[in-house]
């Protein structure tokens, strides 16, 4: 099992920072349209400002590839279903007629001649009443009159069946009206309906032998049953011969719709775009990437890899110098990678749809903005933003247009975020990123001459992104809270609820330590916005700080109800005992409550390593001065290392210090403060907080400020004297 101080080595080493960025670059590299070099994307409309462009070889002009594939989609479309005719059937069916009518025949005079009465012959499909009274035999009511004439109808109708052709398919199963007939080596286009399907055969039997036999029904079904035995249809669908010729059809589509000679001019310097010229570029593009081997390949790469490297640069300077916390922690560098490789992903699939409408518009990057806002603060959202559209811009081939709309959609997105207060104001987001992206729409849409229709088109998918973005930010911040253990300022609100359990219990076992922690909530957040420190977190420490006392909450003199103090008949060792567990158990209590780490560190960082000195100085009364030792009365630490922690224990001194004074006036009160702050101060107790001089004043004056509204004077109404001295009756 990995121990702590292996974690810690792995979270802060330098080794692990350069691996992540190596290999965040590395895998946006390959999120690149891959074969094509790397040009500026050019839209039709726009002007053409470098230097007049010349083919450096023979290319094809390419069609533009949704012409192309609708082309081919044509071309598959009026390829006819391919029937084979065999034609031999026709002959072997008559034949086997032909000798199936001379057996039944022979097998009928043999009965006749053993039975003079009425006989009833049933053979395969075939079903005849012969009635042997008349010469020549008869069927009982029928115009036919003997087995041969059945045996010449059933010939007759079968000829005039394959003269008309039987498909194998009816004709609802074959999808055009057209088909195409192939016997031998030739092959002929034909109307279907020339043919009969199955229920075209069943229809002309029908007709044919009510008007050679009558309408007996039983007769009728009986030579309709027999000749169908000898129905088998001779035009076969194929579907491999089909599908053959629909691939050679789209084979036949050209690719191309011209050719560019080498050393042709393809566009002059400050000409403007039109469709064909893109064409062209695109094409040549496409042409200069093929044409690249092993070392093209890979010079290419390097320089995708560069480039991608190049635009990190600045946004890793800048947490470098500026939020040494994020740099600091390998974790959250883990998470911005993250982020931004999520939405380079969504980049290259979105890349990938091969349609007309701008589906660029679907790359969320204001959701990356928001999620750094959030996560982090507005500065690193804003750079974020910056980063993140620059390299979107560039795997859209260094589309310029495009990465400053999602500059500007994006910065506004962080912007809305930034003082966030509760998960709703999320879709606050919603207008401003909407705005921005319009608004830049507008602007480089008019730049271009862009259609109306196409920019109505434009604003729609826009407004797809303005719509999703809150949402999909709203379930990754949980996402990303979890799955990193980071805490963010909404989780921070959700634990400024008084029914969070560790406050109600607070409230009741330990109602004094609740309305301190609540007093000092408002002086730390109020303290906290003054030096441009988290007042949210500052807040919440303030209310969490000691909730260790609600274990023991009589040992403190603020819980104690009467007069009684427990520590008044204990030994000083005894009492400090017990006062430094509240730091100990406060800490195992919030563990098991998943506070999250931030708000825990409040608990013995509120304290540092000072000495309680009440205790320590009884003790030096009652044992001398020299058999105390001064380090088992002090608090384990560690020491405030952050402006809120370092606030909420100044917070924690003056607040329960002023509380305590009787007649207090300003003056006093700013004297108390100054002292409590200097004292811990010279104690080295905010050694390792990042306090600046200019911090200390203006923590001292927002102090003042608050402590001396909290003690200002208030006119005693009519007869107070008397409704305090007064004991009322039983």
């Amino acid at each position: 099992m990995i121990n702590n101080k292996t974690k810690l080595n792995i979270r802060s080493s330098l080794r692990i920072k350069l691996l992540i960025v190596f290999v965040t670059a590395l895998i946006i590299v390959l999120f690149f349209p891959s074969g094509e070099s790397i040009e500026s994307e050019v839209n039709v409309g726009s002007v053409w400002i470098r230097d007049d462009l010349i083919a450096s070889k023979t290319f094809e002009i390419l069609k533009d590839p949704t012409i192309y594939e609708n082309e081919k989609i044509q071309a598959a479309k009026r390829i006819q279903p391919i029937f084979i005719r065999n034609s031999g059937l026709e002959k072997i069916l008559l034949d086997s007629l032909t000798k199936y009518n001379s057996n039944l025949q022979k097998l009928i005079g043999s009965v006749v001649t053993q039975q003079k009465n009425t006989t009833f012959l049933s053979d395969q499909s075939f079903t005849v009443f012969v009635r042997l009274k008349t010469k020549p035999r008869t069927f009982l009511g029928a115009k036919v009159h003997s087995l041969n004439e059945v045996a010449s109808l059933s010939k007759n109708i079968l000829s005039k069946i394959y003269q008309r052709g039987i498909l194998n398919l009816s004709f609802k199963e074959i999808p055009r009206d057209s088909i195409s007939i192939r016997d031998g080596k030739y092959e002929r286009i034909y109307s279907k309906y020339s043919f009969l399907d199955r229920d075209g055969v069943n229809d002309l039997l029908n007709s044919s032998i009510k008007e050679a036999a009558g309408n007996n029904g039983e007769l009728n079904e009986a030579i309709e049953e027999y000749i169908h035995n000898f129905v088998k249809p001779e035009l076969l669908y194929s579907a491999a011969l089909t599908q053959n010729a629909i691939d050679n059809a789209k084979e036949r589509v050209p690719r191309n719709v011209g050719i560019v000679n080498e050393n042709e001019k393809i566009v002059s310097k400050h000409d403007r775009i039109t469709p064909e010229i893109k064409l062209k570029i695109d094409s040549y593009r496409i042409a200069k990437g093929e044409e690249t081997g092993f070392l093209g390949n890979f010079s290419q790469t390097l320089g995708k890899f560069l480039h991608i490297l190049l635009i990190m640069v600045p946004f890793i300077i800048y947490i470098y110098l500026f939020r040494k916390k994020i740099y600091k922690d390998n974790l959250k560098i883990l998470l911005i990678s993250s982020i931004i490789l999520f939405i380079s992903l969504l980049t290259f699939l979105i890349y990938q749809i091969d349609v007309v409408s701008p589906v660029e518009f679907l790359v969320l990057v204001p959701v990356a903005s928001m999620l750094l806002t959030i996560i982090f603060d507005s500065r690193v959202g804003f750079y974020g933003t910056v980063i993140v559209s620059l390299i979107v811009g560039g795997l859209r081939g260094n589309d310029y247009a495009f990465a400053v709309m999602n500059i500007i959609a994006g910065g506004l997105s962080a912007y809305t975020v930034r003082d966030i207060k509760n998960r709703t104001q999320i879709f606050r987001s919603f207008l401003y990123i909407l705005i921005g992206y319009v608004v830049s729409i507008l602007a480089f849409g008019l730049e271009r001459f862009d259609s109306f229709s196409q920019m109505i088109l434009s604003f729609a998918f826009a407004g797809s992104n303005a719509l999703i973005s809150p949402v999909l930010t709203y379930g990754l911040i949980i996402f990303f809270e979890r799955l990193f253990k980071i805490t963010t300022d909404l989780t921070l609100l959700e634990l400024t609820d008084f029914n969070h359990p560790l406050l109600k219990e607070m409230a009741k076992s330990a109602p004094g330590t609740f309305n301190h922690s609540i007093a000092m909530g408002t002086l730390a957040e109020t303290t906290a916005e003054a030096i441009g420190a988290n007042p949210i977190l500052a807040r919440i420490g303030a209310y969490y700080h000691d909730i260790g006392k609600t274990l023991d909450p009589e040992s403190f003199v603020e819980n104690q109800l009467t007069s009684e103090n427990i520590h008044e008949k204990l030994a000083p060792e005894k009492s400090v005992r017990l006062i430094l567990d509240h730091v100990k158990k406060g800490i195992e209590l919030a563990e098991k409550n998943n506070l999250p780490k931030e708000v825990i560190d409040f608990i013995p960082m509120h304290h540092g390593t000072m000495v309680i000195s009440f205790f320590y100085e009884k003790a030096k009364e009652i044992h001398g001065e020299n058999n105390v030792d001064v380090d088992e009365f002090r608090y384990p630490g560690p020491k405030p290392n952050s402006k809120e922690t370092a606030i909420v224990m100044l917070a924690d001194a003056c607040e329960s210090t002023v509380r305590a004074m009787t007649n207090a006036d300003s003056q006093k009160i700013e004297n108390v403060i100054s002292n409590l702050i200097n004292s811990r101060i010279d104690d080295g107790q905010l050694d390792e907080a990042p306090l600046t001089f200019n911090d200390i004043r203006k923590i001292k004056e927002s102090f003042l400020s608050i402590l001396v509204g909290h003690q200002h004077k208030r006119i005693r109404y009519p007869q107070q004297e008397e409704l305090e001295n007064t004991k009322p009756e039983e």
